[in-house]
């Protein structure tokens, strides 16, 4: 079984594809690394918390992320995580996106990742581990994106102050309160905004409240408490804008996210 074993180890293995699977407490944190492989990132159980100079990206159990090879990234884990990591060769990787993505897993490819990581990093391509391995490669290129990316501008003035934000995120903050902090007209900051994330400021705003309230409300914080700490009127507002977003409410995606979880730790 390829399981606990780093990457680092065997990362020079003249197979396309490598699966691995690592056990992980909750709190745990992997500093800030890179891999010379791409790396699909997936948690069969807890939630995957991944930041790099461009961005955050949360990962419930039914998603992965994608890691373009020599990305500098650091992982946070909440709850007990067990991960699962496809490792693509570097030749390869120019066939999926070229910057961090999350991306949808359906039961099938999940099925398939469960299956690869018991394969030996040496498999025979012409063997069936082989066959496993060629249907996930085949399968990486068709997942499908979800909205869980916060992408942060490199103006450095503005990457700080959304960091700022993220500490104490609020959907009551206004472009008006960001350009005066900022010394900006409303036109320049909206123009640069957009230009630096590709979103809007509201888009990124509401963007950042939900990849701020995933986590916590994966740990168990009621609804309630994470639509008023995030400044919605009530609850009604922030599932709405949570359904509009990930197409499901708070408790039918958190439960369908749960039940992948033990469906992938079997």
């Amino acid at each position: 079984m390829v399981r606990n074993l780093r990457i680092d180890t065997v990362e020079e293995s003249p197979r396309p594809l490598i699966a691995l699977g690592q056990d992980h407490a909750d709190g745990t944190v992997l500093a800030a690394h890179t891999h010379r492989r791409g790396q699909l990132l997936s948690g069969a159980t807890g939630t995957l918390v991944l930041s790099t100079a461009q961005g955050r990206w949360v990962m419930p159990p039914h998603c992965g992320l994608w890691i373009p090879p020599g990305v500098p990234h650091e992982v946070r884990m909440i709850g007990m995580v067990m991960t699962r990591s496809l490792y693509l060769a570097p030749a390869l990787a120019d066939t999926m996106p070229g910057r961090c993505e999350v991306v949808a897993l359906s039961p099938f490819f999940r099925s398939l990742i469960g299956r690869a990581i018991d394969v030996p990093v040496d498999y025979d391509p012409d063997s069936h581990d082989g066959a496993v391995m060629a249907l996930l490669l085949h399968e990486m290129r068709r997942l499908p994106v979800e909205p869980l990316s916060l992408p942060f501008p490199a103006h450095a003035a503005l990457a700080e102050r959304c960091r700022r934000f993220l500490q104490e995120p609020t959907i009551q903050a206004t472009i008006e309160g960001w350009s005066d902090g900022l010394g900006m007209s409303r036109r320049n900051f909206t123009r640069l905004f957009r230009r630096e994330t590709g979103l809007s400021f509201v888009e990124w705003r509401q963007q950042a409240c939900l990849v701020s309230a995933l986590p916590r409300l994966v740990a168990g914080v009621p609804v309630t408490t994470v639509a008023l700490d995030l400044g919605y009127d009530n609850p009604a507002a922030f599932t709405t804008m949570f359904k509009r977003t990930l197409g499901a409410s708070p408790r039918a995606y958190l439960a369908q996210a749960g039940a992948h979880g033990a469906e992938r730790s079997d």
